[in-house]
């Protein structure tokens, strides 16, 4: 007897899907420590990297950091520059196509894209052991978002003050850090992370959630918890 219906299909998982490609590997040519404004042709900003000293080290964590809504690359790389060499983080921050995020907008494609060759130039040009992407408001969703798509290449996930979370798909368990205001008006505390923390609980997802006296910002010592906190001492 024929079936019903015809079995679900898994999604194909592409650009579309949030999926990346890009995996750490050794590099092929050393690149330069420091600060570094990464172009299109067009002169376009791609992205911005911080990497510490020395580049010939041990490996880095790169931590792959995204911009709130109207936002730079230079926010999201500010987001944990002040930390990055004591911590020796690999900081790369791209430059959102669009005003915010694509799936934000219309759905995964084009960042992820430009992330995932961006990701493949910094494995390319740094030892890597360890990936994280970690945001800030419409940043931390996307960060959720890829992030629990590309758990098999994202160990964890730092998501400050984050609106929403929504993958297509997931792979892995990332561990997740979220942080939220008492008193942000832009994305209301109770409307956000108080619903999405429990869901992410829920999912079986290793959730640390911090709630701070504040609006929509990222105090300093929130920083310095989430650091703490990739590096397992939290």
């Amino acid at each position: 007897m024929a079936e019903p219906a015809p079995p679900h299909r898994q999604p194909e998982e592409n650009p579309r899907h949030g999926r990346l490609t890009a995996r750490p590997a050794p590099p092929t040519a050393l690149a330069a420590a420091g600060l570094a404004s990464l172009t299109d042709p067009h002169g376009g900003q791609l992205a911005m990297v911080y990497a510490p000293e020395p580049v010939d080290g041990p490996p880095y964590r790169l931590v792959l950091l995204l911009h709130g809504a109207g936002g730079s690359a230079r926010q999201g790389l500010d987001l944990l520059l002040p930390l990055a060499d004591e911590h020796r983080l690999l900081l790369v921050a791209p430059q959102a196509e669009s005003s915010t995020w694509d799936l934000i907008v219309e759905g995964f494609g084009p960042d992820v894209r430009r992330i995932d060759g961006l990701l493949a130039t910094a494995f390319a040009g740094y030892p890597v052991d360890r990936v994280a992407v970690g945001g800030f408001s419409d940043g931390a969703s996307y960060a959720l978002s890829l992030g629990l798509t590309n758990g098999d290449l994202v160990d964890a996930v730092v998501a400050f003050s984050p609106g929403f979370a929504a993958p297509q798909v997931t792979h892995g368990r990332p561990r997740v850090f979220v942080s939220h205001g008492t008193d942000d008006p832009v994305l209301p505390v109770d409307m956000c992370s108080r619903r999405l923390v429990p869901r992410l609980h829920g999912l079986g997802y290793d959730v640390s959630y911090r709630e701070f006296a504040g609006a929509h910002e990222v105090p300093a010592d929130t920083r310095q918890e989430a650091v703490a906190w990739l590096d397992g001492r939290r």
